[in-house]
């Protein structure tokens, strides 16, 4: 059973490899057998992994993401499995929105994702077999905030159903994986602006903490691996139970706390 787990000898692409979680994904593959090949949009992102290859290109230019991925494919063939992983958001509510600001969120969180993985998909239904598992975030499921961010994670998710529907005759397992808030260096700059700022976040989480990349990595390796074989089009949280109901509700309604 534990074989099932094993990426030993396949390919798999990270995209946002040098980010905080993308540095973990590239850990947890290498620890389970895989060649990792890191993906991001400057050569100093990805310093220090122990990378198979790397691809550079920035998702905000879908044809350059495009070509970057097609001269990979035409080089080495197409991985045995995907991440999509990199993401970007700075508007945090709607009054931090215009047309610019959202253009430019779907673009690197949607369009971006798409650009990247279109020819690896067409790539892999000819090859016969693929998994591809997108970053998508909890705030695809509800809103959290960042509105033009989390309308772009909720298409990653459409689009991953898609793919799931129409090229799992060909081989093709395509799965999400929503995380909830993950402790990376992202939030050092908010709490060294407020250090009390987690007193008002964790209450939100049953578990009482944030997601640590890790466990973010470790979700992305079981749907790559053959362990999750049957599974296609799902959506998986990881999130320290914030989806599954609202426990400062309960706290400060019915527990009077």
């Amino acid at each position: 059973m534990g074989s099932a787990f094993r990426l030993d000898g396949k390919s798999v692409l990270i995209s946002g490899a040098g980010g905080g979680i993308g540095r973990s994904m590239v850990a947890g593959f290498r620890a389970a057998g895989a060649n990792v090949i890191g993906a991001d949009r400057d050569a100093d992102l990805l310093a220090g992994l122990d990378l198979a290859g790397q691809v550079l290109f920035e998702l905000s230019e879908p044809k350059g993401t495009r070509a970057a991925i097609e001269r990979y494919i035409a080089e080495h063939g197409a991985p045995d499995a995907v991440v999509s992983n990199a993401g970007f958001t700075r508007a945090e509510t709607l009054g931090h929105l215009d047309d610019d600001v959202w253009a430019s969120e779907i673009a690197i969180n949607l369009n971006g994702a798409y650009a990247m993985t279109d020819p690896i998909v067409t790539a892999m239904a000819q090859r016969g077999a693929g998994s591809l598992v997108f970053i998508s975030s909890v705030n695809a499921l509800a809103h959290f905030g960042n509105p033009a961010y989390s309308a772009a994670k909720a298409g990653l998710i459409a689009y991953a159903r898609s793919l799931a529907v129409e090229r799992g005759a060909q081989g093709l397992r395509a799965n999400v994986i929503c995380p909830g808030s993950v402790r990376t260096p992202a939030w050092d700059h908010r709490l060294a602006a407020d250090p009390t700022v987690l007193d008002n976040v964790l209450p939100h989480y049953p578990l009482g903490r944030m997601v640590l990349p890790q466990e973010v990595a470790n979700a992305a390796v079981f749907l790559c691996s053959d362990a999750a074989s049957g599974i296609t089009g799902t959506t998986l949280t990881v999130d320290a139970g914030l989806t599954a109901g609202n426990l400062r509700f309960v706290d400060e309604v019915l527990r009077g706390k």
